[in-house]
């Protein structure tokens, strides 16, 4: 088994050099998951990282990823991958970097990036975000692995999440009319590892679906994802909430929305995703 320095962040998440411009090899890990299934978010990270690469090759040391969008085509195996990177444009204040997962033959996550400065104080002068607010983290339910719903996710392996007791949607009980499908909590890295602007594209995914308050199953896999990074994160735990909007023929848009321990909002991603009831499983 592999020690716990080989499941930080930095090593799951790393990309390297290939003998070809632009190409990088990876490997998926197969405990960042969710069941066997590749979590989107550190799939992204991995992207966002050659991004990244490319971005500060071209003389633009420092930037860091601002945006993606992020298209999920087809479920990787864990192992070895292929990071193909194109530099779309680079400006003065931006770049536009697209990244592609490739596994074999197969196009598997096909990402556009836009880097650029992130500074390290904000200044706001608009915020219309409704205002965060949940219980202290000592007083939440940290979420373990092994959940109700059978399914094995191994990010919480690697992960401290921890959500309001209003917010948990493992009841034993059928979800009251009128529940919320939101989820509210705090996250942060399980060795200890400070959050920044890259793991923002990863804690960004890495929480159960809100639909579960409703009753959905926890079968939500993402079809597409844009995700913005505002700041960088001060160190400390990450508060989330995670929102979804409307749930119709089979599909929910969520958006999960981060602040750091500052109170300062540091990212947002929104998704589609397919989704089931158990009422809806043959």
């Amino acid at each position: 088994m592999p020690g716990p320095e080989d499941l930080s962040f930095d090593v799951v998440s790393a990309v390297h050099e290939t003998g070809d411009p632009g190409v990088f090899g990876a490997d998926i890990h197969p405990l960042w998951a969710v069941g066997d299934k590749a979590n989107g978010g550190y799939l992204l990270a991995i992207l966002g990282r050659a991004a990244r690469t490319v971005a500060q090759r071209g003389g633009s040391a420092g930037w860091e990823v601002v945006s993606t969008s992020v298209t999920y085509l087809l479920a990787p195996k864990a192992g070895p991958a292929t990071v193909r990177t194109t530099l779309l444009r680079s400006g003065r204040t931006a770049a536009h970097v697209r990244a592609v997962l490739v596994q074999g033959d197969a196009d598997v996550v096909d990402a556009v990036f836009v880097l650029a400065d992130l500074p390290d104080e904000t200044s706001v002068r608009y915020d219309g975000t409704p205002a965060f607010h949940a219980a202290d983290p000592e007083e939440c339910i940290r979420l373990t692995p092994k959940i109700p719903t059978g399914v094995y996710v191994g990010i919480m392996d690697v992960l401290d999440i921890r959500l309001d007791p209003a917010t948990v949607p493992f009841a034993v009980t059928p979800p009251a009319p009128g529940t919320a499908a939101e989820l509210r909590g705090w996250t942060r890295f399980a060795d200890g590892r400070e959050p920044d602007a890259l793991s923002v594209l990863f804690l960004t995914d890495a929480i159960p679906p809100a639909t579960l308050m409703i009753g959905s199953t926890g079968w939500v896999p993402t079809l597409q994802m844009s995700t913005y990074v505002r700041a960088r994160p001060a160190p400390g735990w990450l508060a989330i909430r995670m929102t979804a909007g409307l749930v119709a023929d089979g599909m929910v848009d969520e958006t999960c929305v981060v602040w750091d321990s500052r109170g300062r909002f540091v990212g947002q991603s929104t998704q589609l995703a397919r989704l089931r009831f158990p009422d809806e499983v043959s």
